[in-house]
């Protein structure tokens, strides 16, 4: 294997991610076991170590495929394998966050995935209807059972994070810290920073950006009205996953990021992935490609840093706006 990506520690922990992680979500449903495996071994080829799937992504299926390619194409000890519980598909409730759910839930992808075990298990979203504490024993019990090295959340929101992680460590040796919290993050969305993003960097919690690339759309093959047969939003059903990130507000962003790529004799696609790998508290970007050649082409955003100056203006072209109570009052 080659190992010339840079790993990151993820949160406060031990546990080192490669600094992209891949992600599963179009496996068994749009992408087959043959692209599946060119994609794995690239990115195992480049260094990577952190795959992300779930037990919904497929029906299972992706867990089935990533599984089967472990068995022989890649050695299990080289990688990371994030996986996440608690996502139900029933119209009534969408979130099980129950001890009992969620720990089936496990041994359910444990056996899809045909490990003992895998290094990073999230909760996939926050649960209303189940109390807080019972959904973090099932991390507990998890961690403490072996079938779980590191737990985290995701799609948690401020207070929600907050109130869990502290929870956590406020009984060292007995609860697992939170190691991650997975969000989406990009040029095109940074609702994360106005609580998420500050909660975790606080508690030392790493972000794991989903959808950095705004859903396909910052690699700029949207302008100008342009749908590529082959694109997500062509597809019948992730097009209205698409859809919000197709206005003008988003034009604007792109169009940025296309000067600026284009005056660095970089790509677009680089450009927005290299910004939000680099954004403080961040540890692994999650990008979910369909074939090996956009695979190399983002893992080609490696060797590249931003200027400073071109920092600021992305910054500044995509702010979010926000106000009370999280204006810097003291500049009044």
């Amino acid at each position: 294997m080659s190992a010339f990506m840079e790993q990151r520690h993820l949160g406060r922990t031990g546990l080192r991610v490669s600094r992209i992680g891949l992600g599963t979500l179009t496996w068994g449903r749009d992408t087959d076991e043959h692209d599946a495996a060119d994609l794995l071994k690239t990115f195992w080829e480049a260094g990577g170590t952190l795959v992300d799937t779930a037990d919904v992504y497929g029906d299972g299926e992706a867990e089935y495929l990533l599984g089967r390619l472990l068995d022989g194409l890649v050695p299990r000890r080289d990688l990371v394998i994030s996986t996440k519980a608690g996502s139900v598909p029933d119209p009534d409730r969408r979130f099980d966050g129950s001890r009992g759910h969620l720990l089936a839930a496990l041994d359910a992808s444990l056996a899809r995935l045909g490990t003992d075990y895998v290094d990073l298990w999230h909760v996939h979203a926050y649960d209303p209807a189940t109390p807080l504490e019972e959904t973090l024993q099932a991390l507990d019990i998890a961690v403490g059972s072996g079938r779980v090295r590191y737990a985290g959340v995701s799609n948690f929101c401020g207070w929600q994070l907050a109130k869990a992680a502290t929870w956590q460590l406020a009984a060292p040796g007995t609860r697992t810290r939170l190691a991650s919290t997975q969000m989406e993050y990009s040029l095109l969305q940074r609702g994360v920073e106005r609580e998420v993003l500050p909660a975790a960097v606080d508690l030392g919690i790493g972000l794991l950006p989903s959808s950095p690339l705004g859903r396909g759309v910052l690699t700029g093959k949207y302008r100008g009205d342009a749908t590529p047969p082959d694109s997500r939003g062509a597809s019948e059903h992730l097009a209205p996953f698409v859809a919000p990130y197709l206005d003008d507000t988003a034009s604007r962003i792109v169009d940025a990021v296309t000067t600026a790529a284009d005056g660095l004799a970089v790509t677009a696609l680089q450009v927005a992935l290299a910004w939000v790998r680099d954004r403080p508290g961040v540890a692994a970007p999650i990008i979910g490609p369909r074939t090996a050649q956009q695979l190399t082409a983002a893992l080609s955003v490696e060797a590249l840093s931003l200027p400073d100056e071109i920092c600021r203006a992305l910054d500044d072209v995509s702010a979010p706006v926000h106000r009370y109570p999280d204006h810097d009052w003291s500049t009044l």
